[in-house]
């Protein structure tokens, strides 16, 4: 079987060389404070603009340098300044993060404190149905229970809480209910389960191959791209519950076409140019075979959700809506960072809600992949997006009965229709818009919007 498609055109926004300024050149180059902490350049202390992935890369060098007084980053999008929590400390490794173009920020709670009051929560009110992750916005555990947690649960849960303090930990309460959201429909198929492809990589074998989510590669081993075809992929690794949620999932035919490139619709695609970690306050998109294209906020990360099936940890949480069908599907920047892995959460595309994502970069470690330039195999290097990457997109359509690609013809095909013949382009999302579309209000407009992701061309 051949999985190979030419996309018509590349999404607008991924058009063009993505220039990273990296941490190091941000970072070394001004952090010169003098020996008694003062600036030798007033100018340098400001803080500065900065894009979301330079954040992040700038929050990872920092962490480095500040040490023990580094009490977590976030940033700030209506300025586009990194924002770096510290504890007391040394005074020139403040003055040098500033220097580097970061707003420090002094706090109370220390990643140590923080890490001790979440294994207090996980000895104690391991329930169903509960979440936890440190919020670097308020310096506090953020603790959530879903509509399941009522009576001696919610008792319990609320207790420990309370044992630890208002300045360390706070709770709310969810409606909807924390669920890993794979369901029994269409998309990518196995074992009667729906699922989404998240991105293509190349194996440590040298093999085309993608991610998806742990619990899909726990619910069958083998993947087709209809609900009554061949399989065309087959799991090679998984994870769930545990220490994530991935799967790396190898195509059968090694000459499988296996471009680095998100679909998201409306024949539309967004080349994927390297995997990278998430940064709380940065605006992400996600693409699922069942709602196709949805944006929102992190908002928490080292999360850890207490699924029915288990309990899974480091985890990136966000308010990016997801329904069942969608697990696995990619999760990613505007330009084109590839992020996380959808795991599960609470809430729909109509309510909203809590989700969970399993970062790429750890997933792509633990199974030994590789997400980049000149990673393809069985020919497939000559056709990646992004300079070559090997890894991208869940081809998966999410029209009802439409096929949705797990590497194969029928995913991410040039116009392909979202849900019930609608098409994704002009769909409203908050403002944005990605390739020439809105991706709207953290929803897509239609049933479903096609292909959550890969053309498995």
């Amino acid at each position: 079987m051949s999985h190979k498609r030419i996309p018509k055109r590349k999404a607008a926004f991924a058009a063009g060389t993505v220039v990273a300024l990296g941490a190091a050149a941000i970072l070394l180059p001004n952090a010169n404070a003098s020996q008694d902490g003062s600036s030798n350049d007033a100018a340098a202390v400001a803080p500065k603009p900065l894009k979301a992935t330079d954040a992040s890369d700038l929050a990872s060098q920092l962490q480095k340098l500040l040490g023990d007084a580094f009490a977590g980053s976030y940033y700030d999008a209506d300025s586009r300044q990194l924002v770096v929590n510290v504890t007391a400390g040394n005074t020139s490794v403040v003055v040098q993060a500033k220097q580097a173009g970061a707003k420090v920020r002094v706090v109370d709670n220390s990643l140590t404190e923080l890490a001790a009051g979440a294994k207090t929560l996980k000895d104690r009110a391991t329930i169903p149905g509960t979440s936890w992750a440190v919020d670097p916005r308020t310096n506090k555990i953020l603790v959530t229970a879903d509509s399941t947690v009522t009576g001696a649960k919610w008792n319990t849960l609320e207790s420990t809480v309370k044992s630890l303090g208002s300045d360390m930990a706070t709770i709310k309460k969810s409606a909807g209910t924390f669920k890993t959201f794979v369901s029994g429909g269409d998309a990518i198929f196995g074992g009667g389960a729906r699922c989404s492809l998240g991105f293509n990589v190349t194996a440590g074998d040298g093999s085309p191959a993608f991610l998806t989510a742990g619990h899909c590669g726990v619910a069958a081993e083998q993947w087709s791209d209809s609900e009554t075809g061949q399989p065309i992929a087959t799991v090679d690794q998984a994870t769930f519950p545990g220490n994530g949620d991935f799967a790396l999932v190898k195509y059968d035919d090694p000459a499988t076409q296996a471009p680095s490139e998100v679909n998201v619709g409306g024949g539309q695609t967004v080349a994927i140019q390297q995997a990278a970690d998430a940064e709380v306050g940065s605006q992400v998109f996600r693409m699922g075979s069942t709602t196709g294209l949805a944006d929102g906020q992190v908002l928490a990360l080292d999360a850890t959700v207490n699924y029915p099936e288990g309990t899974v940890t480091g985890l990136i949480q966000t308010n990016v809506c997801a329904e069942p069908g969608d697990s696995g599907g990619s999760l990613f920047t505007q330009d084109g960072s590839a992020i996380g892995l959808t795991s599960g959460g609470s809430g729909d595309c109509t309510v909203g809600g809590e989700t969970f994502f399993q970062p790429v970069t750890t997933a792509l470690q633990a199974v030994g992949a590789t997400l980049g330039a000149g990673d393809a195999a069985g020919g497939a290097g000559g056709d990646q997006a992004g300079g070559g990457d090997a890894g991208a997109g869940a081809g998966d359509e999410a029209g009802a009965g439409q096929e949705a690609g797990a590497g194969g013809d029928a995913s991410a095909s040039p116009g392909d229709e979202a849900g019930a013949g609608q098409e994704v382009g002009g769909e409203q999302a908050g403002g944005d818009v990605i390739g020439g579309q809105d991706t709207g209000n953290g929803q897509d407009a239609g049933n479903g919007t096609g292909d959550a992701g890969q053309s498995h061309n």
